[in-house]
């Protein structure tokens, strides 16, 4: 009889890898384009090359025309200018704040993690 896959530690890790460098933001007003309907989006943790024409500092401040820069970058599905130009300032905010906190140190995100 063949036993179900069960993951290795090694895929186990992985995963644990990839929940830590992506997080999903529940939209308060969902964007709508076609027939489709966006309820949610995940923002992965930007790598340098996400961030090119930005400044760090203007993220951490929550400039809208440094994030907006990186959203498609980072998010999925990758938003287009006009699905970002759909969302309201309070998704917006939210999505800030997951930027900001992954560009803190692992061990600052952990303590801002467990206060939540």
């Amino acid at each position: 009889m063949e036993q179900p896959n069960t993951p290795t530690q090694e895929q186990l890790d992985n995963q644990k890898a990839i929940a830590e460098d992506s997080q999903v933001v529940e939209l308060d007003n969902p964007i709508k384009f076609g027939e489709q309907t966006l309820t949610s989006i995940t923002i992965r943790k930007p790598n340098i090359r996400a961030m090119y024409g930005t400044k760090i500092a203007d993220l951490l401040q929550g400039d809208v025309t440094a994030i907006c820069t990186i959203l498609p970058r980072i998010s999925e599905p990758n938003l287009t200018k006009t699905q970002i130009d759909q969302l309201e300032p309070a998704d917006l905010a939210q999505i800030s704040g997951v930027i900001m906190l992954f560009l803190q140190q692992k061990s600052v995100r952990a303590q801002i993690l467990q206060q939540q």
